[in-house]
């Protein structure tokens, strides 16, 4: 959702999110006139209720994050993308989050092994004991100095 008027980092108002939402269901087929049956159609399809579609068309407040995932299945588009529609993020976050900022924090084997869901306490104490001996390896071939200017 594009607004030239605004910072990057200002989030969507619901106001905004009901037009960006009937510009979507308009652009896949969903008659949105009084009698056009799109609202009910798309409640069927989506298996969100007539009456949250209804206030979200109307901009009256945002929806729970699982309608969001709802709409955002149905209409097959990302997550992310509902989310900042729908301010709940803006894009400025969703920029950050898909590429973050050098690590300030020393990466350890323990760390790491969290962070790939390595729960297991066996498998962490391997994965942690193959870093060290990959470390050892890098360290006796001379493989872990960094070329001088």
């Amino acid at each position: 959702m594009e607004r030239t008027n605004r910072p990057a980092n200002d989030k969507a108002t619901p106001e905004e999110f009901a037009a960006w939402l009937k510009s979507q269901l308009e652009r896949r087929g969903y008659d949105l006139r009084s009698r056009g049956g799109g609202q009910t159609r798309f409640a069927h399809d989506s298996g969100i209720g007539q009456a949250s579609i209804s206030r979200m068309l109307r901009g009256q407040g945002v929806p729970e994050t699982r309608v969001l995932e709802m709409l955002a299945s149905t209409l097959n588009l990302p997550l992310a993308e509902v989310l900042v529609a729908a301010g709940i993020l803006t894009r400025d976050v969703l920029h950050a989050i898909r590429r973050p900022g050098p690590r300030t924090d020393p990466l350890t084997p323990e760390t790491a092994a969290e962070e790939l869901g390595i729960t297991d306490p066996q498998k962490i104490e391997l994965f942690v004991s193959m870093t060290e001996t990959l470390r050892k390896q890098r360290a006796e071939n001379g493989e872990g100095h960094v070329a001088e200017n």
